[in-house]
């Protein structure tokens, strides 16, 4: 049986969304803070389907140690229980390199801790006061405003990273670029079209991807392109699976179907039904 608290959207009487933009000289490497709190006292623990995106991202969760999270390439489940918070710090694909230190291939599909990265200091980023845990009665919204919390949280991490910004480099620059491109362009459903538009041969971009992006070109192509899937799906309107398969440059609706639930989990209606 289905957990009811996916349907429906009724994950958000137990859990809220809070999200922040970072300042001007942190927004070309961190795209938007998050923060998640959680409170599930009395209540069942929650799977939380969690879909991957090509960007790596810093989190603190509750005090405990910040980890580094490389590109996932699928999904992920992840336990909540009781009551928690989580904050993170996206960073912009292809912008993470710098701060590594080593192709971004290294860490895809792994987890290591934030101070192997940025050194012991980044502990204090999280440490002085976790997100606070609120409790969302059924009659509240799951986006009221976060209070301090995302504030705080928001100028100590930029306090943090900003004397550690990396040096120019050409090579992030030049993969962020072409990833900006995919996400823009629906008609870049190819990896020799990708390669042809940034005048890269095949080879030089995906040797590009694996240093700046973590994964090959074909798997931001598909991300992207399915995201049009949950653009139409999130419209509400009917969608007609075989155009919409032959739009995104898939052979037809099954193979579409098959890469969706591949990449999200399940199927394009079930997931759908989440929200």
């Amino acid at each position: 049986m289905r957990d009811p608290r996916e349907l429906g959207g009724a994950w958000a009487t137990f859990q809220r969304h809070a999200f922040a933009d970072p300042s001007p000289p942190l927004a070309p490497y961190v795209t938007r803070y998050w923060m998640a709190t959680w409170d599930l006292r009395g209540q069942p623990p929650y799977r939380q389907l969690i879909v991957p995106f090509p960007t790596v991202q810093l989190t603190f969760r509750d005090g405990d140690e910040p980890l580094v999270r490389g590109v996932s390439r699928g999904y992920a489940v992840r336990t909540l229980a009781g009551a928690g918070g989580v904050f993170g710090v996206p960073f912009r694909a292809g912008r993470f390199r710098p701060f590594l230190g080593r192709p971004l291939s290294t860490i895809t599909d792994r987890t290591l801790p934030a101070a192997a990265v940025f050194g012991p200091d980044v502990r204090s980023v999280g440490g002085r006061r976790p997100p606070t845990p609120v409790q969302v009665r059924p009659d509240q919204s799951a986006g009221l405003d976060s209070g301090d919390d995302l504030g705080e949280l928001v100028a100590r991490i930029e306090e943090f990273l900003l004397p550690r910004l990396p040096a120019p480099d050409p090579g992030a620059d030049d993969a962020a670029t072409i990833v900006d491109r995919i996400a823009a362009s629906p008609s870049l459903t190819r990896v020799e079209a990708v390669a042809a538009d940034a005048g890269l041969s095949v080879r030089r971009l995906q040797r590009l991807f694996a240093e700046h992006v973590g994964v090959p070109p074909k798997w931001v192509i598909r991300r992207y392109r399915l995201r049009e899937v949950t653009d139409r799906l999130d419209a509400g309107e009917p969608v007609d699976w075989g155009p919409l398969a032959a739009e995104l440059g898939y052979a037809d609706q099954a193979h579409l179907t098959r890469d969706f639930a591949a990449m999200f989990g399940e199927p394009p209606t079930r997931y759908a039904e989440r929200y």
